[in-house]
C-alpha cells in the first residue's frame, strides 16, 4: 500500500543537547569552582544548548542555582559560595542513577518533587576532592551521564600527587625529588616522619615545598626555608588533607602546556611562562587568583623547547589515559631538562586563567574552547572505553 497520499505529520524541531554545568563542592577550592562556572556558563553558546546550573554546597547538597554568572566573581578579594546563589537553603537536585533515564528531580521538603528535564552531558568545574578525583566521575558513569573530561581512574590520578608522580615515572617522565607522609604514618609516629621530612632536606637541601597531596589552586602549600617553619607547614598541608607531600625546590623556570582532546586525538597548545611573582614567594593562590600575576604567553622558548614540552605534555596526558583536557606543568631546569611537576584535569578555567590562554594565544578562543569540551564529551560513551 503506498503511502504516498496519506497526510504526513509534522517533524519535530530537535531538541538542543541540554548542559549541566556542575561547580561549587566540598573541598577548599570552593570558591574558585564558583568562579569558573561563571565564565562557563558566559561562554556556553545558547543557541546551541540548554544549560541547567547546579552548585554543590561546601556540606555537599546539591543545589539549584540561578543562572547568573556575573554574580559568581571575585568581589573585595572574596571568592562567591554556591549558598549565595542558591534558589532554596532546603531544595536538593538529584540525579537519576538509572542509566535509561536521564532525568534530573529537584524536591524540597513537604512539597512534591519537580522535574527539571532531560540532562545529556554534565560540564562539572569542580576543583579538588570531591569533584575532580574520579568521585563525581563514578557518579556520572553510574548515570550514564556524558561528561566533561578525564574518567575516574585519571582524574584519581590527576588529584592524588604521589600516585600521579609513580605513574609518569612508569612511563619515563622525569620527576623531581619528594618524599611523602601518609596518615597512618604521622598518628602512629609523628617524630619518626618528621625526621623521615628532615633527612630529606638534608639529602635535597632547603627550601621544600610542603603541599596537600590532593588539592590544587596551590592552597595549603607552603614554602619552607628552615627547620624552624616545618611544623607549621605540616599543619597547615594536614588542614587540606592528612596525606603531604614534601617537594624538593628545583631551580628553573616554571612552564605550563594546554592538552587538548580533538576527534583525531590530543593536541597541545602553546606553552606559558610564570615569572616569579614580585610580591609572593612563589606562584600561590593569591598570586593566581587574587592578584591575577600574569604569565607569559606564549612562553619565550627556543622553537625546540617549545616542541619538546608539547610532546611530553601530550605524553603526560596519555600516561595517565585522560580525556577532554590537562594542564601541565613543568619545571625547564637550568640544565635544559624539562621535569613534570603535576597535571590538573579540570584545570583553572576562568578567563584569566593559564589554560584558556594558552589556547587563546593558539588560535582557540574561550567561547570554542568551551564548545570543543561539549562536543567532546557528547561524542563519547559512559562505561569502559
Amino acid at each position: 500500500m503506498s503511502t504516498e497520499n496519506l497526510p504526513q505529520s509534522p517533524e519535530q524541531p530537535s531538541r538542543k543537547p541540554r548542559v549541566a554545568v556542575v561547580f561549587g563542592g566540598r573541598s577548599s577550592e570552593h570558591g574558585i569552582s564558583v568562579v569558573t562556572a561563571g565564565a562557563v556558563l558566559k561562554a556556553i553558546d545558547r543557541t546551541k544548548y540548554d544549560v541547567l546550573p547546579i552548585g554543590i554546597t561546601q556540606d555537599g547538597r546539591w543545589a539549584l542555582t540561578a543562572d547568573e554568572p556575573d554574580r559568581m566573581a571575585i568581589t573585595e578579594r572574596r571568592t562567591p559560595n554556591v549558598d549565595e546563589l542558591a534558589e532554596s537553603h532546603e531544595g536538593g537536585v538529584v540525579l537519576p542513577v538509572d542509566p535509561a533515564n536521564r532525568e534530573v528531580v529537584y524536591s524540597e521538603p513537604g512539597s512534591v518533587p519537580k522535574a527539571l528535564g532531560e540532562v545529556d552531558v554534565v560540564f562539572p568545574v569542580l576543583h579538588g576532592p570531591y569533584g575532580e578525583d574520579g568521585t563525581l566521575q563514578g557518579l556520572l558513569e553510574l548515570s550514564g551521564v556524558p561528561y566533561v573530561g578525564s574518567g575516574v581512574l585519571a582524574s584519581a590520578v590527576g588529584q592524588d600527587k604521589e600516585y600521579m608522580k609513580r605513574v609518569f615515572t612508569s612511563f619515563g617522565l622525569k620527576v623531581g625529588p619528594y618524599v611523602v607522609i601518609r596518615p597512618r604514618e604521622w598518628e602512629q609516629d609523628e617524630q619518626t616522619a618528621r625526621k623521615k621530612i628532615v633527612d630529606f632536606a638534608g639529602e635535597h637541601g632547603w627550601p621544600l615545598f610542603v603541599k596537600p597531596a590532593r588539592a590544587g589552586s596551590s592552597i595549603g602549600i607552603t614554602k619552607v626555608d628552615d627547620l624552624s617553619g616545618l611544623d607549621e607547614a605540616i599543619e597547615e598541608a594536614q588542614r587540606h588533607d592528612p596525606k603531604i607531600l614534601v617537594e624538593a625546590a628545583l631551580r628553573g623556570r616554571e612552564i605550563e602546556c594546554g592538552v587538548l582532546e580533538f576527534e583525531d586525538g590530543p593536541r597541545a597548545s602553546v606553552p606559558a611562562e610564570i615569572p616569579p611573582p614580585d610580591a609572593h614567594a612563589y606562584y600561590d593562590f593569591e598570586a593566581k587568583y587574587i592578584d591575577s600575576t600574569p604569565g607569559l604567553v606564549p612562553a619565550p622558548l627556543t622553537p625546540e623547547e617549545t616542541a619538546e614540552v608539547q610532546r611530553l605534555a601530550v605524553d603526560a596526558f596519555d600516561a595517565a589515559s585522560c580525556e577532554g583536557l590537562v594542564r601541565a606543568d613543568f619545571f625547564l631546569t637550568e640544565d635544559g631538562e624539562f621535569v613534570i611537576n603535576e597535571i590538573n584535569t579540570m584545570p583553572g578555567f576562568t578567563p584569566i586563567s593559564m589554560y584558556p590562554q594558552m589556547w587563546q594565544a593558539t588560535g582557540i578562543s574561550y567561547p570554542e574552547l568551551v564548545d570543543l569540551l561539549i562536543r567532546a564529551a557528547l561524542r563519547r560513551s559512559t562505561g569502559l572505553r
